[in-house]
């Protein structure tokens, strides 16, 4: 399938109003030294379908495997990929056929059978692990530990190849960290037929059948996770004091909420807000319960809330993906009122043009902007039987920049989190929650024998 660049891509920074007035304190003060997002690990008790549905539903190809076939008796895990995004699906296998083989067969050795049933029975479908790539995994887990962190595994050292650490972030959910060798080299990790991702995974084979690799809507990376907790204030502080990462923006319910319910929610990033990780908490008080605290109720307590998936593409990416909402894909929360169309030209009408304007309004793009660039995006409804995690499609305009090799990229955070936009998303929440309400009312109840 051919790609082509939206035109919005063409805008640069300069073009965007008052950019030159805004100013963003960045301590630079990480821990350990970050480099990107590497993956997200999802829990689940049938990786394949899961795997399969979100591969088709996104467009990401199945990209490598590690199950039985694999000689892995201790849980099946599927990759997917697009750009530089990773989603992992992993399954436990039975108990009783995994022994001491399985275990050493296992690609993920931090993986627990046990823990992932009892994980699934709590949370269903849930993010298990968000894995950043560091310099050196060893050195990011004994700084974070040395400063808080509650230690989930300690190093593990892959094949003489990589390294993978995992400390807990919030809830069940753990901060994994992934390094490699300085003197590897990737392209021998392909050759024996293992993955450079990580030991122990094999490339599914571009002619197989169940590797669509013409699969491409567009989505890059992953541009931000975020996780729903109780309490913001202590969750925010545990996470700075080991990582070191600084605050990044913050919203209150006034300025987020709407009259029936609301949040709090604080970003972290690190030094180069390539990896940004999103906070949020109820408030109460409010005509509706907090749809956090909905989220904690269903998920039985803290977890990942929504991913954001960056394209180059929003438009394209869409449609794409809208043309198989109904067929195994993922669908979208209720759009915006007309109304909030009719004004948007007076908000962004400088960045993008009636004619994007008018696809924002047919694909349900919401749009938001700051002093840095512009922000469009969109949420899926819930990706799995309960009202809990989701997907968010973002495409970042502006923030134009260079490197010190003089190679141009955007800079990480570039028009926000849709500030402007989350009341928005709100009041689309909140009927989607009506809608649920009114059906379970024509339910008939049970009545006592």
């Amino acid at each position: 399938m051919s790609y082509q660049k939206s035109s919005i891509s063409k805008f640069s920074h300069q073009q965007m109003r008052n950019i030159g007035n805004f100013f963003r304190l960045n301590p630079k003060s990480d821990r350990f030294t970050v480099k990107s997002f590497h993956h997200v690990e999802f829990w689940c008790t049938d990786a394949t379908n899961v795997a399969r549905r979100f591969s088709w539903g996104l467009g990401m190809p199945l990209f490598a495997k590690s199950d039985l076939s694999t000689g892995n008796t201790t849980h099946a895990s599927y990759i997917i990929r697009s750009g530089d995004l990773n989603f992992v699906f992993t399954a436990p296998y039975s108990p009783f056929i995994a022994g001491d083989s399985g275990k050493a067969a296992a690609s993920i050795p931090t993986f627990d059978g046990d823990a992932c049933r009892a994980f699934s029975a709590s949370h269903g479908l849930a993010v298990r692990a968000v894995a950043i790539e560091v310099e050196d995994a060893q050195v990011a887990f004994n700084t974070s530990v040395a400063h808080g962190a509650k230690p989930a595994s300690p190093p593990i050292i892959l094949n003489d190849r990589a390294v993978i650490a995992e400390v807990q972030l919030y809830g069940d959910v753990v901060l994994r960290y992934v390094s490699y060798k300085k003197d590897a080299d990737i392209n021998n990790f392909v050759d024996d037929g293992s993955c450079f991702f990580l030991p122990g995974f094999e490339l599914i084979s571009q002619s197989n059948e169940i590797s669509p690799y013409h699969l491409d809507y567009g989505i890059r990376r992953l541009d931000h996770a975020v996780g729903n907790v109780p309490e913001l204030g202590p969750a925010v502080s545990y996470v700075k004091a080991f990582t070191g990462f600084h605050e990044f923006a913050e919203f209150t319910a006034e300025d987020v909420g709407t009259s029936e319910s609301g949040l709090n929610s604080l970003a972290l990033a690190n030094n180069d807000h390539m990896v940004l990780l999103l906070m949020n908490e109820p408030v109460f008080g409010t005509k509706r319960k907090s749809q956090i605290q909905t989220y904690l109720e269903h998920n039985q307590g803290a977890g990942v809330q929504h991913l954001a998936l960056t394209t180059e593409d929003i438009f394209h990416t869409l449609r794409e993906i809208r043309k198989r909402s109904g067929l195994g894909g993922f669908q979208f929360m209720p759009p915006p009122p007309p109304t909030y169309y009719k004004n948007l030209k007076n908000r962004v009408g400088d960045v993008l043009n009636d004619e994007q304007i008018q696809q924002c309004e047919e694909l349900w793009i919401l749009v938001d902007r700051d002093d840095h660039g512009t922000l469009l995006q969109i949420f899926t409804q819930p990706v799995g039987d309960r009202p809990t995690m989701f997907i968010e499609i973002i495409q970042r305009v502006g923030c134009m920049t260079k490197n010190e090799e003089g190679k141009e990229y955007q800079k990480g955070g570039c028009g926000g989190f849709g500030k402007g936009n989350i009341a928005e998303l709100f009041k689309s929440v909140e009927e989607y929650e009506k809608t649920l309400e009114a059906i379970n009312e024509t339910i008939p109840q049970p009545t006592a024998a």
